[in-house]
């Protein structure tokens, strides 16, 4: 039997693969250009939150590593590097309160304050790239507001939101198994 800290990093390697996989093989992707967004790209990220602060860091520390090593440009990298942020923040107020999964209207005020502070790192991320004119032309041609604060900002927090959704109906299907147990997160949302 493995004991906690070997089965969680397993987990932790589990979910990197599957967070690196799915913004690359995914055919559900919408774009707004000159940004796109890929439904379930953050489902790992999410999981690996619901799990432990440890597994959520390395999951976003992976993934950040995987786009690096697979060529995604610069701003792309620094883009999920900026998971680390709502991730940690998000498994440490889940270790501190972990009943906020198990309503739905305490999970959805949670899913929403944590896909803000996620959109908050993405925009400061992205502020730097745009002022430095080293964006693609389609960020440009609708100016600032557009660009950066509504396809950036508003579109990741429903992006966050929407993979956040998907990732409490996972966990639901997952939080009885003997795979993955945690002590601390509880969801009876289904």
């Amino acid at each position: 039997m493995l004991n906690s800290k070997t089965k969680n990093m397993v987990i932790a390697s589990f979910l990197c693969a599957v967070g690196i996989l799915i913004p690359i093989i995914s055919p559900i992707k919408i774009i707004l250009e000159p940004a796109s967004f890929t439904l379930a790209s953050h489902v790992a990220l999410f999981i690996a939150m619901f799990i432990s602060p440890f597994v959520s860091l390395s999951v976003a520390i992976g993934t950040t590593i995987g786009f690096f090593i697979g060529g995604f440009p610069i701003v792309i990298v620094l883009r999920a590097l900026s998971h680390v942020i709502f991730a940690v923040i998000g498994a440490y107020i889940l270790k501190i309160k972990p009943d906020l999964l198990s309503s739905k209207y305490k999970s959805l005020l949670f899913g929403l304050l944590i896909s803000l502070v996620h959109a908050a790192a993405e925009v400061l991320v992205v502020i730097p790239f745009y002022f430095g004119n080293s964006l693609s032309s389609g960020y440009y041609s609708n100016g600032f507001v557009y660009a950066v604060i509504l396809l950036v900002g508003v579109g990741t927090i429903v992006h966050s939101m929407l993979d956040y959704m998907i990732s409490i109906f996972i966990w639901d299907a997952l939080k009885n198994t003997k795979l993955i147990q945690t002590s601390s997160v509880k969801s009876n949302l289904l």
